[in-house]
């Protein structure tokens, strides 16, 4: 589909949105042309916004007078054109960000919960169960979103290394086949960016609220190696008001007794053991090389340590998963009783393995396993309490994370809403400043890749210097 742009400036909305209805297409975006090649959608604003569908020897136009949000008036447009000739309404509705909950929240705040369900339903065109969804998170976050101020803040550690790549996978993480020669020079560099982020907020005054170190798999790792992280935290942050601290065991073929004690000798309150599926197959599939077996060992393994706070994280709608194959996933969660359950929808990545077309084509049941997963996870005791979305997931569905009530994670919260500063340390990660009076937000990206950020780690520290010249600037 050739999505043609004529003088606007809306056109990543409009693309998302396409994609949205047509996922496994190619959607080429054309802002420079002289004439319009079938099949297209001419968006455009003149003295009118106006919509064009032209495909299969059918043509739709649609077009509304000029408003005080011409974006919103043409995304309107141009659902309503590509749902009629889809047949097919988006759970969703137009939204098409990554982060639902803090708009209806904020919305909540300026003219009452009532006003922002309305405004979701009637203009949005959001579904019913997905403002009841909004309003359940929105309300489960509004204790945790109350303790952010503006000196307190979130440390996220990032280690970009996995046992394999998944083929859905679309973070840079390396494997270790690849890259364990990389460690021994990463970590003490590492080591040295959070010593210099610790500084800086001793320096600033800022209160650590608390901690994720996540990746990647922060255990493919050794246990001295997690010793060393986890001790240069300790020593240089102070934890006292620190309410959380998360270490992503992830991939149960790198979890071991010795690593789960060393955690364990630390000030870690929480981990994850992330199956993503029950079923060996699907594993196969996806390129994970551990067994649902593994996966149930090394929780017992955890119980058995005394790790009383543990997440898993699943997939819904995985290469070559069935319904009936996912049901049998979350009763096999249900048996193992973890704290927190994050389940996310597949979104197909332009860097993962899996193809789009053949994720649309087995998946379009995804809707019904999320379904399931919500009916299952609410008889067990669980809320929903926190929720964000990507680009091409399928269903154009959402990722939610479930919880009992107590072992909500705050730096979820945190870090989907936005709620106070996020100082991140190593390769990929992303440091997110906020002003709170001003809703003002900055972003310093770390370099992505780990031979990047060893080769380059000086430029690195430097560009972090910002994070004190912005506290000077916005938060004095």
């Amino acid at each position: 589909m050739n999505l043609y742009i004529q003088n606007h400036k809306y056109h990543y909305e409009m693309e998302n949105l396409t994609r949205a209805f047509l996922f496994s297409e190619d959607v080429r975006v054309i802002h420079e042309y002289e004439t319009l090649c079938e099949p297209y959608i001419l968006t455009s604003v003149t003295d009118r916004v106006c919509v064009t569908v032209s495909a299969d020897g059918c043509c739709d136009v649609m077009e509304a007078p000029l408003s005080d949000d011409d974006e919103l008036t043409m995304a309107r447009l141009l659902y309503a054109l590509l749902s009629k000739r889809f047949d097919r309404e988006l759970p969703w509705g137009v939204l098409t960000g990554v982060r639902p909950i803090k708009l209806f929240s904020t919305l909540a705040s300026e003219n009452g919960e009532e006003a922002a369900a309305r405004y979701f339903r009637d203009t949005l065109l959001v579904s019913e169960e997905k403002i009841a969804l909004a309003q359940t998170v929105a309300a489960n976050q509004r204790e945790f979103i109350a303790r952010s101020g503006k000196r307190t803040f979130s440390l996220y550690v990032s280690i970009p290394f996995c046992p394999t790549r998944c083929n859905y996978c679309s973070f840079v993480s390396q494997s270790i086949e690849k890259a364990k020669k990389l460690i021994g020079e990463y970590l003490p560099l590492l080591l040295n960016e959070i010593r210099y982020t610790a500084d800086l907020a001793k320096e600033l005054g800022l209160q650590l609220a608390s901690v994720y170190i996540g990746g990647g798999t922060p255990t493919t790792l050794s246990a001295e190696q997690l010793d060393l992280l986890l001790t240069e935290i300790e020593a240089d942050f102070d934890l006292s008001d620190c309410t959380e601290f998360t270490v992503e065991a992830g991939r149960p073929d790198t979890v071991t007794r010795e690593k789960l004690l060393a955690l364990k000798r630390h000030a870690v309150t929480r981990i994850s053991v992330n199956p993503q599926t029950f079923s060996d197959s699907v594993l196969e599939a996806i390129g994970r090389k551990h067994t649902a077996q593994q996966t149930i060992d090394a929780f017992r393994l955890a119980r058995e340590l005394g790790f009383d706070n543990i997440n898993m994280d699943l997939i819904a709608g995985l290469t070559t998963d069935t319904p009936d194959s996912f049901r049998r996933t979350i009763d096999s969660v249900r048996a193992l009783d973890p704290e927190s359950v994050t389940v996310h929808t597949l979104a197909v990545k332009r860097s993962a393995r899996v193809n789009a077309a053949d994720a649309e084509r087995e998946h379009g049941y995804t809707e019904e396993m999320l379904g399931y997963a919500s009916e299952q996870l609410t008889d067990g005791g669980y809320e929903p309490y926190y929720l964000y979305r990507q680009s091409k997931m399928l269903s154009n569905l959402e990722n939610v994370g479930w919880a009992k009530p107590g072992y909500f994670s705050p730096y979820n919260i945190y870090i989907m809403e936005e709620t106070h500063s996020i100082l991140a340390c190593g390769a990929g990660a992303v440091t997110k400043l906020r002003d709170t009076a001003s809703n003002h937000l900055e972003r310093i990206f770390n370099f992505k890749f780990p031979y990047e950020y060893i080769s380059r780690f000086d430029e690195l520290i430097a560009r972090k210097d910002r994070v004190r010249s912005f506290y000077d600037e916005y938060n004095r």
